[in-house]
């Protein structure tokens, strides 16, 4: 039988020539926000996943809240996106209006919805697709890797006012992989079973092309010119199909970090917004200053983010920034950072969300917490119960 091989991946397509060169870079206010989210919709008393996008779509039709929601590859996944923030408190008041809204329209479809970066038991074989050309034309390219994409992740945006900047951000970034998988780690479970890892979402999406850590580019140009190579050969119908943990985002004008796994409590979400937020503020303030960005190798970040994706806050991870020849724990190195970020913060007016880092810290990231559950009486189904229940849980002090 002859393989058919989609014309988005031939050359054959309709893909727009070198979009990247339209870019939006310094159309908004520098360091502005915007979150993305990835939600489960669980039936209320088992706690699997439920194919109910649909009607959860529907009973938002003509919300005022309706244009941010959607739909995602899966039918048992709901998306949300903040409108663009200017200060991380801004995100706290968005994303809790929101995940309050997603609460009450599945509570009143007789669901529950949880924001983690995998269900603990769920499995993807029985998720239907959601019907969009979209996302059926990804299942066509790259069929098991993307039939599997159980995963659920959060996406953070901050705007930069220069092409060439935001590709010195994107590098800046790279050594801060590491701790953003570790603050956000939420997935130590995959098809019913304790994976050992602190993010099993990490493994699930490392199968896919074009993920992981970025390249090192030179300058905008340099980028342009190897994605543009990419689209206009139909190798990828945009560069929306490069999902790399950081990337820039010509559109947006943004540098959009995707590391992170869904965020189940709404505080360490906000938390780790302002966190990204005062890190881009510090490389960019660095480049209006005639520095050069420290950059490394991707083999040393992408060792560094395998050990955050198994040891989550307790991993041993290379001090880049030093040179030292012993690994130091991540969480002391987060809490270096959150050192150095102090002026930026103040600036930024944040300190109060940035706080939220270490009071995450102090009481572990969502996996910690799930493994608790699961330890404590070896059910499965409560760990998820566990998650919807902080997912639609109030802020603290809300």
């Amino acid at each position: 039988m002859k393989q058919v091989i989609p014309s988005s991946i031939t050359g054959l397509s309709d893909a727009a020539a070198a979009s990247v060169l339209e870019h939006h870079f310094g159309a908004s206010d520098e360091f502005t926000l915007g979150v993305e989210e990835e939600y489960m919709l669980l039936d209320p008393e088992s706690l699997d996943l439920v194919q109910h996008i649909e009607t959860v779509l529907d009973a938002v039709q003509g919300d005022v809240l309706a244009d941010r929601i959607n739909a995602e590859l899966m039918q048992s996944v709901l998306e949300i996106a903040t409108p663009v923030c200017r200060t991380p408190g801004e995100v706290m008041r968005e994303l809790t209006t929101l995940r309050n809204y997603v609460r009450d329209v599945a509570g009143g479809e007789g669901l529950r919805v949880g924001s983690a970066g995998t269900h603990p038991f769920s499995l993807f074989e029985r998720q239907r697709i959601t019907a969009k050309d979209r996302y059926h034309a990804l299942i066509d390219q790259l069929q098991y890797v993307a039939r599997r994409e159980l995963i659920f992740g959060m996406h953070i945006h901050v705007a930069v006012d220069d092409p060439d900047k935001a590709i010195q951000v994107v590098n800046g970034l790279l050594p801060h992989l590491a701790p953003l998988l570790a603050l956000s780690a939420s997935s130590p479970f995959w098809r019913g079973e304790a994976t050992g890892l602190a993010s099993s979402r990490q493994i699930v999406f490392s199968a896919f092309p074009r993920s992981g850590p970025p390249p090192r580019f030179r300058d905008y140009e340099d980028y342009a010119t190897v994605v543009g190579q990419l689209e206009r050969t139909g190798c990828i119908a945009d560069y929306t199909h490069i999902w790399w943990d950081i990337r820039p985002h010509p559109k947006w004008g943004t540098v959009e970090v995707r590391i992170c796994d869904a965020v189940t409590r709404v505080e360490d979400a906000v938390a780790i917004a302002a966190y990204c937020q005062a890190v881009v503020k510090s490389i960019s303030d660095r480049y209006d200053a005639g520095e050069e960005i420290p950059t490394y190798h991707r083999i040393l970040t992408s060792e560094n983010k395998w050990l955050a994706a198994r040891y989550g806050l307790e991993a041993p991870i290379m001090d880049l920034e030093t040179g030292r020849r012993i690994r130091v724990p991540i969480a002391k190195l987060v809490r270096r950072t959150l050192r150095d970020l102090e002026p930026h913060a103040r600036e930024l007016g944040s300190e109060r969300e940035l706080e939220g880092i270490e009071a995450l810290l102090s009481r572990g990231n969502s996996a910690e917490r799930q493994l608790r559950v699961f330890n404590a009486n070896r059910d499965i189904v409560e760990v998820a119960r566990a998650i919807a229940d902080a997912t639609e849980a109030s802020p603290v002090g809300g």
